[in-house]
């Protein structure tokens, strides 16, 4: 397949998740390469405030607030996205939330969130952005995680989710492969980074949860997700753990069982949750790229 991605600097770029972390990574550094940026969270104010110092610095960014669990949500910011710049070159669903929690403590409600955002919001984006796509070409660009293949203890639903983004994305491939559609169908694979993923999970714990480490600078994966948006790729793994974590798995997955359990342990620091119900059920507002330890956030 021929696909015609453009250069960053022509390109009209929506992303999910765009308050914090990763998402906040990507929009920021594809404004500073010339995009035209369209951010999309719960988090109006984080949004806001990140697409004012964008535009002062004379590129181009739009605030959307949106739930991506809510496909009408994502359907209006596509058609706003079209109203307001003329097309979508690419869309990045990169919403996402978390758990840690063992499987059987944790409520139907919140397993249900989780899906929700991590696995209907990647499905909705996906839908939402598609019609447009089709007609210009263009790339979709999904954050998986190196628990696409692997598992996490304590983080079983969310490694559950991930699971699933993988199967969507795969199908989602092939389906347009064979209608031969000039879209690319990227998903990405990070290990831990290093964002406030953990201070804005649910946490069933009685410590404040933590990613084990090594952990990767999120300017590391919007550098792959921005490389996708201009060079299609089928699947990117960033991070040596990754490749590590989802090659044993399926290579050798009673040792990658036996190693995975460790990380038990190793995902509390040794003091009580700040924030025991996270994001899940409303918009973060720490509008950070990087993460920080509990002594930095009292």
């Amino acid at each position: 397949m021929d696909y015609k991605l453009k250069p960053l600097d022509q390109q009209v770029m929506v992303i999910t998740g765009a308050s914090s972390g990763i998402g906040l990574a990507t929009a920021v550094a594809a404004a500073g390469q010339g995009a035209t940026v369209v951010l999309v969270a719960r988090s109006e104010n984080v949004l806001n405030d990140v697409c004012a110092q964008i535009n002062a610095h004379g590129r181009k960014a739009m605030a959307c607030v949106a739930d991506v669990s809510d496909r009408a949500d994502l359907d209006r910011v596509a058609a706003t996205t079209i109203e307001r710049f003329g097309r979508i070159d690419t869309w990045v669903n990169d919403a996402g939330v978390a758990i840690y929690g063992k499987l059987d403590e944790v409520a139907d409600q919140d397993s249900r969130r989780l899906f929700d955002i991590n696995f209907w919001g990647v499905v909705n984006g996906s839908l939402a952005a598609l019609p447009y796509l089709k007609k210009t070409g263009g790339a979709l660009i999904n954050i998986g995680s190196e628990v696409s293949d692997a598992v996490v203890p304590l983080q079983g639903m969310y490694s559950a989710s991930k699971h699933a983004v993988k199967g969507f994305t795969d199908a989602l491939r092939v389906e347009l492969l064979a209608d031969k559609v000039p879209v690319s169908v990227t998903l990405i694979q990070p290990t831990a980074v290093n964002t406030p993923y953990p201070e804005h999970a649910r946490n069933y714990m009685d410590k404040e949860a933590k990613l084990p480490s090594p952990q990767i600078d999120p300017l590391k994966v919007a550098k792959a997700i921005l490389d996708a948006a201009t060079d299609p790729a089928r699947d990117v793994t960033v991070g040596a753990m990754a490749k590590l974590n989802t090659a044993n798995f399926k290579l050798m997955p009673k040792l990658a069982d036996w190693m995975s359990k460790k990380y038990t342990t190793k995902q509390q620091y040794d003091s009580p949750p700040l924030d025991p119900m996270g994001t899940l059920y409303k918009p973060g507002e720490s509008g950070r790229i990087h993460g920080r330890p509990p002594e930095a956030r009292t």
